[in-house]
């Protein structure tokens, strides 16, 4: 029997690297790539995971900008993809503030190339990162699917909002299964230098301050990779079996905790004590995010299994291998 072939966009980001790495353990997918390998952070880190990725002789890769609407297509009549997960996105809450256009580009230009692509070629079963970000200043906890998203604070957030509204409307008129993914803080090995353990770990390692925002009282259902991987593979065959098949679904932890425990952690892994220099609350950020994933169990069995504990161990580990190098 043919293997079935699976498109991760962003395949050289943080997710999409370790979504490819699970996938190509299973010797029933043949799994293709397509990343821009943009610069918004370091270039080398997006080489390095590539370089992993290409030892597999099942894997191939595109560098392809999914901005290009005549390249996309093109790569996706040639191929015939039987299922895409969409990773490819420009991230970060505070860049969209300063840098808007990008994520035009990416998030919304990008996805829009991408439900063409798969309309055209008759998927069956499109998934794509939405973030827990569009829940926004909610106040009931945890946060549910069903929950109002209408008050993005960031325009990241409202990017990814815009795409569950587009991709609701091509599953409504196309009847093209859709899926849609909050993910919520996801950390672990090979993490994006911009996000907190990753900036955190690489300053108290370094000897240089860090910028604690609201003195660390943030509190975030911090994620680890792994059990994220999880959720999206145990969705691939799971479409929705409603008239419209389009379904949105959390993957969190269901565990929050402090950001000033979060870095207790990184501290202890590390040995060392972080020069900290607080900043107060930051524009476009939430105070709190927690996830309800009873919607996702239900679906699939899902169960989170790493503890901030571990997971921080496993990247602080990562981080003293990679860079001995």
């Amino acid at each position: 029997m043919k293997n079935s072939k699976i498109l991760v966009t962003g395949c050289a980001g943080f997710i999409g690297y370790h979504l490819c790495s699970r996938l190509l353990e299973n010797k029933n997918y043949d799994v293709y790539g397509i990343d821009n390998l943009n610069k918004y952070y370091d270039i080398e880190l997006k080489y390095n995971r590539l370089k992993v990725l290409k030892k597999n002789k099942r894997f191939h890769f595109y560098k392809l900008d999914l901005v290009n609407k005549e390249k996309t297509l093109t790569n996706f009549n040639k191929n015939k993809y039987k299922y895409v997960i969409h990773l490819a996105a420009q991230a970060g809450v505070r860049h969209s503030i300063s840098n808007p256009q990008s994520y035009v580009d990416s998030n919304i230009i990008g996805f829009f190339n991408i439900l063409e692509g798969s309309k055209e070629i008759k998927v069956k079963h499109l998934i794509f990162a939405s973030t827990s970000s569009v829940y926004g200043a909610s106040k009931s906890f945890p946060l549910k699917e069903i929950y109002n998203t209408d008050g993005p604070l960031s325009f990241y957030a409202a990017t990814k909002k815009s795409n569950e509204i587009m991709g609701y409307s091509y599953s409504h008129i196309f009847k093209l299964p859709i899926t849609a993914l909050r993910f919520f803080t996801v950390y672990g090995p090979f993490g994006r230098p911009d996000m907190a353990l990753f900036k955190f770990a690489d300053s108290i390692v370094k000897n240089k301050k860090i910028e604690l925002f609201n003195k660390g009282k943030h509190y975030r259902d911090f994620t680890y990779i792994d059990d994220i991987i999880e959720g999206i593979f145990l969705l691939i065959n799971k479409t929705s079996k409603d008239d419209v098949p389009f379904q949105v679904f959390n993957i969190g932890s269901e565990n929050p905790h402090y950001l000033k425990k979060f870095l207790k952690i990184i501290e202890d892994n590390i040995g060392k004590k972080a020069k900290i220099n607080f900043r107060p609350f930051q524009l476009g950020d939430v105070y709190k995010t927690h996830a309800d994933i009873s919607k996702l169990k239900k679906k699939t069995g899902y169960k989170p299994k790493t503890s901030l504990q571990k997971g921080i161990y496993n990247f602080i580990k990562w981080y003293r291998n990679y860079y001995s190098k």
